[in-house]
């Protein structure tokens, strides 16, 4: 007599019957579905013996239940994404949450390289210097009027030329020729001033050109707001002006000018 075949669960006989094994274990399909079919996440049915349980993250789908949330298009054997657990195609993921090139306002899609600066992206090859056309990549840029301009087409197109040196001025070099024309010391960071275009330390520039008091002899400079007195081609600064008979000059105020 042979040896009787039954299900694990219910105990009815699988002769003749299908069957699913599971842990070496026979069950009918009946009892099979009940205790561990997977519910479809789409249409809340379970998924039999007989369809492909399709499975992402835990979470499974019916083949015609596997679609894109946005165009019901299949996603079965495709590429996809998800965004707040909902299935989307490709197409649709990036039209609706992409980020969108700057230039020419096209989707970056998914996986392409992007290249972003204060808050916009482009496509790797729409980032190029507005001068040269040419994609700038990781190299270094400088921004302009809503441009970006790679540093060789900045320094031909904008920056000035040293009129020491004759090079173009860049952070590394910009102070380096601006010196003073009589004693050649650095002019960065102190006050200057400038005579037929080339520039002077207060210092030389006083000593050089400064009108002298006829009081004291020390420059007048007239910098910085200073006052001074001119008189008959003679000059005084504003504190050596005084009367030559109750001070040291030979100027006398009118009150004591009556006396003469």
């Amino acid at each position: 007599m042979a040896e009787r075949y039954d299900c694990h669960y219910c105990k009815e006989s699988l002769f003749g019957k299908k069957y699913v094994l599971r842990e070496e274990n026979p069950y009918c399909v009946k009892c099979y579905e009940s205790l561990y079919s997977n519910t479809c996440e789409e249409c809340k049915k379970p998924i039999c013996c007989n369809s492909r349980d399709l499975s992402y993250k835990d979470r499974h789908w019916h083949d015609d239940c596997f679609h894109c949330f946005k165009c019901n298009r299949s996603l079965v054997d495709k590429p996809f994404s998800t965004k707040n657990e909902e299935l989307l195609c490709t197409e649709c993921y990036s039209n609706e949450y992409s980020s969108k090139c700057y230039e020419c306002k096209k989707t970056i899609m998914p996986g392409s390289r992007k290249m972003e600066h204060k808050g916009n992206s482009w496509h790797e090859t729409c980032f190029t210097c507005q001068r040269c056309q040419q994609p700038i990549g990781t190299k270094s840029f400088i921004p302009k009027d809503n441009a970006n301009y790679c540093v060789p087409c900045f320094e031909k197109q904008f920056a000035l030329q040293c009129v020491q040196c004759k090079k173009v001025h860049t952070v590394y070099n910009s102070t380096d020729c601006f010196l003073c024309t009589g004693c050649k010391e650095q002019l960065s960071g102190q006050r200057f001033t400038s005579r037929d275009d080339f520039p002077y330390c207060l210092n030389c520039f006083c000593n050089l050109y400064a009108k002298k008091c006829s009081s004291c002899t020390s420059p007048i400079s007239g910098l910085g707001g200073s006052k001074y007195i001119s008189f008959e081609e003679r000059q005084w600064h504003n504190d050596c002006f005084n009367c030559k008979k109750c001070s040291i000059d030979d100027i006398l105020c009118p009150d004591c000018g009556k006396n003469i």
